[in-house]
């Protein structure tokens, strides 16, 4: 099989799974919204401390559901020996790791890109700012993705590795959330964000050459 079928194969193996399972699948979305619309609750009627809080609001809500959803990205294909095969394949575990990675994107980043301007609209984030918040979306949940599956790859082989892949991940994800809720707080004021996006862009570029290969890497001393 060649490399491309092999990498789009993985691809579709796992969003088939993850389908069998909606209801695995649907938590770091509802995580997502119930958090977000816990603040409002909390805060009362005070529209302008809302408005000025949504970005961090809704970039904090997101790194959590994400981090919620990480710790199956390589543990079901740890406990039924898939992953075994795939560190058996003839092709390279780089690329197959790069694959799963983009099966997770699509299927706990992807919700969130597109329920999250909702939510931005319901804690009063400016409509101007709502274009900045999608773009910061699109560049930094695969961002979060790549960063993650280091982690994850980390921490398979333990029983209970959960509370290991939180220490490890979101020190990592700290620049993350301040360059992309910075992005959108600038833009609810009428600033320009330039220079952020360029920023997410950059570190996701980056991550995507070099994260698949020290998750490989990882993945095969947690096999061992």
């Amino acid at each position: 099989m060649p490399l491309i079928r092999a990498f789009l194969a993985i691809i579709r193996r796992d969003l088939l799974l993850a389908f069998r399972r909606r209801a695995e699948m649907a938590n770091p979305l509802f995580f997502f919204v119930l958090v977000v619309t816990l603040f409002p609750l909390a805060i009362g009627a005070q529209p302008n401390l809302l408005q000025a809080m949504a970005p961090g609001v809704i970039w904090v809500s997101a790194l959590l559901a994400t981090l919620l959803s990480l710790d199956s990205l390589f543990r079901s294909d740890f406990e039924d020996g898939s992953l075994e095969q795939m560190l058996l394949s003839p092709h390279a575990l780089s690329v197959l790791v790069l694959g799963k990675i983009v099966a997770h994107w699509l299927v706990s980043g992807l919700p969130l890109l597109l329920v999250a301007p909702l939510l931005a609209l319901f804690l009063g984030l400016p409509e101007q700012a709502m274009g900045t918040l999608w773009l910061t979306l699109i560049l930094a949940t695969p961002l979060l993705s790549l960063i993650g599956a280091i982690g994850v790859a980390l921490t398979v082989g333990l029983r209970r590795g959960g509370m290991l892949l939180s220490l490890l991940v979101l020190p990592l994800y700290v620049p993350v959330l301040i360059f992309a809720s910075g992005a959108v707080d600038r833009a609810a004021g009428g600033l320009p964000v330039g220079a952020q996006l360029n920023i997410l862009l950059a570190m996701l570029l980056a991550a995507l050459a070099l994260a698949p290969l020290p998750t490989s890497i990882a993945l095969k001393m947690s096999v061992n």
